[in-house]
């Protein structure tokens, strides 16, 4: 099983690479996304990383807070999506 972990504050310039390449230095990463604009193209700032079910609480203590491109990640379980009204 895998957990997805919710990653804010990212730089406007960090790639899901980069961010693989972040992350993976704790856990493998299994997949790896950022939320763009979907008018722009442009990063929104955040996205999501999936990592398995053990490696989680570790990867949110030694990346929440992780400071990257001067700005420090926001790193949490990603709780799921709330429907729209």
């Amino acid at each position: 099983m895998s957990k997805t972990l919710y990653v804010g504050n990212l730089p406007w310039s960090m790639s899901e690479e980069d961010i693989s390449r972040e992350f993976g230095r704790h856990a493998e990463v299994q997949s790896c996304r950022i939320i763009t604009d979907r008018e722009t193209g442009r990063s929104r700032g955040f996205g999501f990383v999936e990592v398995a079910d053990e490696d989680a609480e570790r990867v949110v203590q030694a990346m929440n807070g992780y400071s990257v491109g001067g700005r420090e990640l926001v790193v949490n379980e990603a709780r799921p999506r709330q429907g729209r009204f």
